[in-house]
C-alpha cells in the first residue's frame, strides 16, 4: 500500500480537500454566515503554531534534549494567560488602524514611518524563509520514510532535477491555494474567511493523527504507560537522557527558552496574522486564552512517550524527528503511518499557508509600494487599473517566497534538524518584540530608537545563529565559530564577550535583546518625535480608551471629487462606492471633504497599502499636513476631557434615572398609603360602627321595653356587654397597632418557658375550640423552651395564631394542630389547619392592616364570606414576635394540607 503513487494521491487528495473546506468557507461568508465567527474556529487557528517542528521535531528534542520541548509550548501558553490584557489590546490596535501584518503594525506605531516597515519585513523575510524551509524539508523527509522505509531515508537533492522533487510540486500547489484563497480581495485587512476555516480543519486532522500513534504506542506496541516507563527505568541511559539534566544549558537555558518561545508566539508573522489580523471579535479571545493552551497540552501528551519508545525499540536507526512515522512502520501497519503523514503534511501546509500569506502582504505593502508610489506612470495609471496591480504583486510574492523557501530547503539538505531551524526563526522573530510592545505601552519610544534598536538584535541574530549554522553546513569557514572573528576569541559567535556555558539560543537571545532593548530606549531618551508619531504614540498606548481611536488628526483640505479619484484609482469604483457609503452624499465634487471622509479614506488605503503607503497617498491630495504637536495634544487632551465629562454625564444621568425610578416608586407608595389610610378609616369605622350598633339597638329595647320577660331583658344585657368587651378588644388592637408602627408598644422581656406558656394558652383557647367543633393536635417535642419576651404579648400571639387556624379549618370535620419542635438554635411553634390553605400570593398579605381573604368552604369550595374578626390580629402578631427578635410567616400545613402560620423565636442564652 506504501507505494509512491499511492501515498502521492493520498496527499494531493487531501490538498484538494482543503481547497473544498476553504471555497466553503468563503461561499458561507459571502452569504453573511461566517465560519471563522466561532471563538472555537479562532482558537484552533491560533494552534498554526503547532508546525511540522511540533509534529516531528518535539520528539526528536525530546529525545535528545530531554522535558527542554515543553518550554516550546508553555511560551504560548503563559501568553495567552496575558491574552485578556496584552493581546486585545494589539486586536483593538490592528481592528482601529486597519493593520495588515506585523511590519504594519510597528510602522503605523512609528509614525507610519515606510522605512521601519520595510526594515521589519526584510527581517521577516530573512529570518522566516528557512522556517517555510523545514516544513517542506519535513514534508520530503516523511514522505521518504514511509516509501523507503525500512531503508534509511536518504535523499540527495543536489543529484536530482527540482521537477522530480515532491517538496517543488507541494511549493506549486500550495502557492496556488495560497493565490486562491489568499489574494481574493485587495484589503489584507480583510478576514481571509476560507483560509481560516481550512487551517482550523488542519489543526483537528493533526491532533488526531498525533494522538491516534500515541495511542497505538503505548496501549499497542506496550501495556500500557507502566510497561514503558518502567522499561525506560531499567535503561540508566534512558533515565539521564530524559530527566532534566538534558535541557541544554540548565537553568538558564530552561528561562531563555521559555522567554524566547513567549516572545516569538507574539511576533511571528504567521502568529500575529491569525492573532491579530485574523480576529473578528476581540471576545474570542476568552475561550481561546483556556483553549489553545489545551490543545497545546493534548498534542504534546504522548510526546515523551513516542520519544522513550524510539530508543527503546529498534527502529531502524532513523532520526528521531521520524520516530513518529518509524515506531508504527516498524509494527507492520499501514493506516496509521499514512494518517501520520497526513499530520504531519497539515502541520507543514497550515504554516506555510498562513506566513506566505503574511510575508506576501509585508512584501507588497513594504517593500514594493513604496518603490511603486514614485514612479509617475502609476500616479497617472486608468481608474481600478492599480487594484489589478496589486493583486497581482502580492500574488507574484506569494510564489517567490514558495520559491526562495524551496531554495533554501534544497540547498541545505540535511545540514539541520528540524528544531535547529525552527528556533533560529523564532530567535529572529523575538527581534519585533521590544518595538511592539515597548511601544504599545510606553508612549515615549521614537522611530529613530526602535529602527537602530531592530538592527542591532538582527546584526547580533545573524553573527551568534545565523552564519555559525552556515559555517557548519559548510558555506562559510568554520573557523570563525571556534576562534572568533580575525581570531578574537570574545568575539566567538557561540560565547560572545566571554560569555560561555550558555545554549546558543539563549545565549543569541540575552545579547540582542541587550542591544536592542537597550539602543531602543536610549536613543528615544534623546530624540524627539515628529508629531505623527506623537499621535501615533498616543493612539497605541490609550487603545482601550475607545474615544481616542476615533479622533480625525487632518487639518489639511482636499475636495471630495480629489479623494474620491485617489480611491478609484487603487482600489476601484466599486470598492470605493462602499468605503463611502457611509458619508453624506454632495452633488458638487467640487466641495471641500470633511475631516471624517479623509480619515475614513485612509483608514481604506491602510487596509490595502500598508499605513505607510496609506500616509503618502493622502498627503499626496491633501493640502495642508496633519495636526502638529500642540493641537495633536490639545485634542488628545480635549477628547479625555470630553470621555470623562461625558462619563460623568452618563453617571449622573443613570443616578437621576436612579432617584426617579426612586420617587416614581415613593410616589406610589405614598399613593397606596393614602389608600390604605382611607380603607383603615372605612375599616375602622365600620368595624366600631358594628358594636356600637348593637350596643344602642339592645339598650334602647331595654329602655323602652318596660314589660320585657326576665330572661329576654338578662339575654339583650349580655348581648350589650359582649359587645361592649368586643369593642373594647377593637379599640385595644387599635391601640396596640399604633403603637407598633410608632415603636411605643411597651414589652417587658423576660426569659421564659415557650412550653409552658403554649400549655396556658392551648388551655385558654381549648373550651371556645370545643364549642367550635374544632379537634386540637397539641405535639411538644421538647420539654423546655427557653426564650426572652413578654409572656402576656406572647401568649396573645399563640391564642390569636389558634383562633385563626379554627376560624379556616374545615367546615365538617375542623381539625388544628400545634407543634413545637427546636430548629437550630431556634425554637418554632407551628399551627396547621386542615382548611383550603392561603394562596402563595395573599400569604404576606395576610399580615396586612384589616385585611383578610375570604373563606372558602373546603368541601365545596365556595367562598363564605370573610371571616369574623377585625383584621387586626396576624400584622399584631408579627409586630410583637418581630420586636423580641423572631420570624412569623405562612406556609403549607406539612400534614393537615391546610394553612400553616409559623412563628420562631432564638434560644435565650445561658
Amino acid at each position: 500500500m506504501r507505494t509512491d503513487p499511492v501515498v502521492l494521491t493520498v496527499a494531493f487528495g487531501y490538498l484538494a480537500l482543503l481547497f473544498v473546506i476553504a471555497a466553503w468557507g468563503d461561499r458561507r461568508a459571502e452569504k453573511g454566515r461566517s465560519v471563522i465567527g466561532s471563538p472555537t474556529v479562532y482558537a484552533l487557528s491560533i494552534a498554526v503554531y503547532c508546525t511540522a517542528w511540533t509534529f516531528y521535531g518535539s520528539v526528536g528534542r525530546a529525545a535528545e534534549s530531554g522535558p527542554s520541548f515543553l518550554l516550546i509550548y508553555l511560551g504560548p501558553t503563559l501568553a495567552m494567560l496575558m491574552a485578556p490584557f496584552m493581546i486585545r489590546k494589539m486586536v483593538r490596535i490592528a481592528s482601529t488602524q486597519r493593520i495588515t501584518s506585523i511590519a504594519d503594525f510597528i510602522s503605523a506605531r512609528y509614525g507610519k514611518s515606510s522605512s521601519l516597515g520595510a526594515l521589519v519585513a526584510l527581517i521577516a523575510l530573512i529570518g522566516i524563509t528557512p522556517y517555510i524551509a523545514l516544513q517542506l524539508k519535513a514534508i520530503t523527509l516523511s514522505h521518504a520514510v514511509l516509501v523507503n522505509y525500512p531503508e534509511a531515508a536518504e535523499f540527495q537533492l543536489a543529484d536530482e532535477s527540482f521537477w522530480v522533487d515532491k517538496s517543488f510540486w507541494v511549493a506549486l500547489v500550495l502557492a496556488v491555494f495560497i493565490i486562491l484563497f489568499g489574494t481574493r480581495h485587495l484589503d489584507a485587512s480583510e478576514r481571509h474567511e476560507g483560509m481560516v476555516a481550512a487551517i482550523a480543519f488542519e489543526s483537528l486532522v493533526k491532533l488526531v493523527a498525533f494522538l491516534t500513534v500515541g495511542v497505538f504506542v503505548v496501549f499497542v506496541m506496550f501495556n500500557g504507560p507502566m510497561d514503558l516507563f518502567s522499561q525506560v527505568a531499567d535503561s540508566p541511559r534512558l533515565v539521564g537522557a530524559l530527566g532534566l539534566d538534558a535541557v541544554p544549558g540548565g537553568a538558564t537555558g530552561w528561562v531563555g527558552t521559555l522567554v524566547l518561545a513567549f516572545l516569538a508566539f507574539l511576533t511571528l508573522p504567521r502568529q500575529f496574522q491569525v492573532l491579530v489580523v485574523e480576529n473578528v471579535d476581540e471576545r474570542h479571545l476568552r475561550r481561546a486564552s483556556w483553549l489553545f493552551p489545551l490543545y497545546l497540552v493534548a498534542i504534546n501528551l504522548f510526546v515523551i512517550p513516542i520519544a522513550m519508545a524510539g530508543m527503546l525499540l529498534p527502529v531502524g536507526n532513523s532520526d528521531p524527528d521520524s520516530f513518529v512515522l518509524t515506531l508504527p512502520l516498524s509494527a507492520g501497519l499501514e493506516g496509521i503511518p499514512l494518517l501520520v503523514f497526513i499530520g504531519g503534511l497539515s502541520a507543514a501546509t497550515g504554516m506555510v499557508i498562513v506566513e506566505t500569506i503574511a510575508l506576501s502582504t509585508m512584501v507588497s505593502n513594504q517593500l514594493v509600494m513604496p518603490l511603486l508610489l514614485r514612479s509617475k506612470r502609476l500616479q497617472l495609471s486608468s481608474q481600478g487599473e492599480l487594484a489589478g496591480w496589486l493583486l497581482g504583486i502580492r500574488r507574484v510574492a506569494i510564489v517567490l517566497i514558495l520559491l526562495l523557501g524551496y531554495l533554501y530547503h534544497a540547498l541545505i539538505g540535511d545540514s539541520y534538524s528540524l528544531v535547529t531551524i525552527g528556533l533560529v526563526s523564532f530567535a529572529a522573530a523575538a527581534q519585533f518584540a521590544p518595538a511592539l510592545l515597548i511601544g504599545m505601552y510606553w508612549r515615549g519610544a521614537t522611530r529613530l530608537g526602535a529602527s537602530l534598536g531592530l538592527i542591532a538584535g538582527f546584526l547580533i541574530w545573524v553573527y551568534t545563529l545565523l552564519l555559525p549554522g552556515f559555517a557548519q553546513s559548510g558555506w562559510l569557514n568554520p573557523g570563525f565559530v571556534e576562534q572568533g572573528l580575525w581570531g578574537l576569541g570574545w568575539l566567538r559567535p557561540y560565547a560572545l564577550f566571554g560569555l560561555e556555558g550558555w545554549d546558543i539560543y539563549s545565549h543569541s537571545l540575552l545579547w540582542s535583546m541587550l542591544a536592542n532593548v537597550g539602543i531602543l530606549v536610549g536613543v528615544s531618551l534623546f530624540t524627539r518625535q515628529s508629531p505623527l508619531e506623537q499621535t501615533q504614540a498616543a493612539l497605541f498606548t490609550n487603545a482601550m480608551n475607545p474615544g481616542l481611536q476615533h479622533t480625525s488628526l487632518w487639518r489639511g483640505q482636499t475636495t471630495r471629487g480629489e479623494l474620491q479619484s485617489l480611491l478609484s484609482r487603487y482600489l476601484g469604483a466599486n470598492a470605493t462606492a462602499r468605503i463611502l457609503a457611509d458619508q453624506k452624499s454632495s452633488r458638487d465634487n467640487s466641495d471641500p471633504a470633511p475631516p471624517a471622509m479623509i480619515a475614513r479614506a485612509e483608514q481604506a488605503l491602510s487596509g490595502a497599502l500598508g499605513s505607510a503607503s496609506a500616509r503618502v497617498l493622502i498627503n499626496s491630495v491633501v493640502r495642508g499636513e496633519a495636526l502638529d504637536l500642540e493641537s495633536i495634544l490639545s485634542i488628545l487632551d480635549t477628547t479625555s476631557q470630553t470621555l470623562e465629562y461625558n462619563r460623568r454625564l452618563e453617571q449622573k444621568s443613570n443616578e437621576l434615572a436612579k432617584i426617579g425610578e426612586e420617587l416614581r416608586a415613593a410616589n406610589e407608595r405614598l399613593r397606596e398609603l393614602d389608600r390604605l389610610k382611607d380603607e383603615f378609616v372605612a375599616m375602622v369605622s365600620h368595624e366600631l360602627r358594628t358594636p356600637l350598633t348593637s350596643i344602642r339597638a339592645f339598650a334602647e329595647i331595654l329602655r323602652d321595653g318596660k314589660d320585657l320577660p326576665e330572661d329576654k331583658r338578662t339575654h339583650f344585657l349580655e348581648v350589650v356587654v359582649l359587645e361592649s368587651q368586643r369593642l373594647s378588644r377593637l379599640i385595644e388592637e387599635i391601640l396596640d397597632l399604633a403603637r407598633l408602627e410608632s415603636g411605643r408598644l411597651t414589652l417587658t422581656p423576660q426569659q421564659l418557658d415557650l412550653v409552658s406558656l403554649t400549655r396556658h394558652s392551648v388551655d385558654a383557647v381549648h373550651r371556645l375550640q370545643e364549642d367550635r367543633g374544632v379537634t386540637l393536635q397539641v405535639d411538644i417535642e421538647v420539654d423546655e423552651a427557653p426564650v426572652i419576651g413578654d409572656p402576656d404579648r406572647l401568649e396573645q400571639v399563640i391564642i390569636n395564631l389558634l383562633d385563626n387556624a379554627g376560624k379556616f379549618a374545615d367546615d365538617d370535620d375542623p381539625q388544628v394542630r400545634l407543634l413545637l419542635t427546636r430548629h437550630e438554635q431556634h425554637y418554632r411553634l407551628s399551627v396547621e389547619d386542615n382548611g383550603p390553605g392561603i394562596a402563595e400570593e395573599e400569604r404576606e398579605r395576610v399580615f396586612e392592616k384589616f385585611h383578610q381573604i375570604k373563606r372558602l368552604s373546603s368541601s365545596a369550595g365556595k367562598a363564605k364570606g370573610r371571616p369574623r374578626g377585625s383584621g387586626l390580629g396576624l400584622p399584631i402578631s408579627r409586630g410583637i414576635v418581630v420586636h423580641l427578635g423572631g420570624r412569623l410567616w405562612v406556609e403549607d400545613a406539612p400534614q393537615l394540607q391546610g394553612a400553616c402560620l409559623v412563628m420562631e423565636l432564638p434560644q435565650a442564652p445561658e
